[in-house]
């Protein structure tokens, strides 16, 4: 089931929706509907909506009693304070499939033999671009970590536990696309302190005078 968060119509703009913000409002836009539609919700019953869907789930919108299914498209957040300001909301319909970003979760790392080597693990993508059905979009995609063995494995896009009904929109680059892999902090490590500890080459007298002449 989707979450559920009412928005109320609005038809501040510029200044005046900054005033709305102040007042502890987040303002929001409705796209995808028609004509786009301005809106604005209470902070914390926003916030805990965004935190239960983040970018890919579906939102059930309450709009002056109507019900709109969509996703967050984007939010603007104070660089300072931290504070939601603003989302982009993208109407949906539960039969159309559509894009959207879901976060990677690598599992059972601890049961690799590259582990049990004292490896560690790097994971450079935290998040792959999917498209279902509003209702199939998963809350998070899974990646087998007890696979990787030295230090020359990696976990690609492709290996990636796909839910049914959903699929990667860069599907033809998955293979290519490294999500994470490992290294020996020991070898980096010795190799940084080995560089550290290089003394550069003093010249003979007999070097300084022929280069001097």
């Amino acid at each position: 089931m989707s979450y559920q968060l009412t928005l109320n119509k609005r038809s501040e703009q510029g200044s005046k929706a900054k005033a709305l913000r102040k007042a502890g409002l987040v303002t929001s836009v409705v796209y995808g509907a028609g004509e786009p539609v301005l809106t604005s919700s209470v902070y914390n019953e926003t916030e805990k909506a965004l935190s239960a869907v983040g970018y890919h789930s579906p939102v059930e919108l309450q709009i002056d009693g109507q019900v709109q299914l969509a996703i967050v498209k984007s939010v603007a957040v104070d660089p300072v304070s931290r504070r939601v300001m603003n989302i982009e909301f993208q109407a949906v319909s539960e039969s159309e499939v559509v894009e959207a970003s879901a976060p990677i979760v690598v599992k059972d790392f601890d049961k690799s033999e590259a582990a049990k080597k004292h490896y560690t693990l790097l994971q450079v993508l935290e998040e792959a671009a999917v498209k279902a059905k509003p209702s199939q979009l998963p809350k998070e995609l899974i990646i087998d970590g007890s696979k990787l063995n030295d230090v020359e494995d990696r976990l690609t896009l492709a290996d990636i536990e796909m839910p049914n009904g959903v699929e990667l929109v860069d599907a033809a680059t998955a293979s290519e696309t490294i999500v994470a892999n490992v290294y020996d902090p020991a070898a980096e490590a010795a190799a940084r302190e080995a560089e550290e500890t290089q003394v550069e080459p003093v010249a003979t007298p007999e070097e300084s005078t022929e280069t001097s002449a």
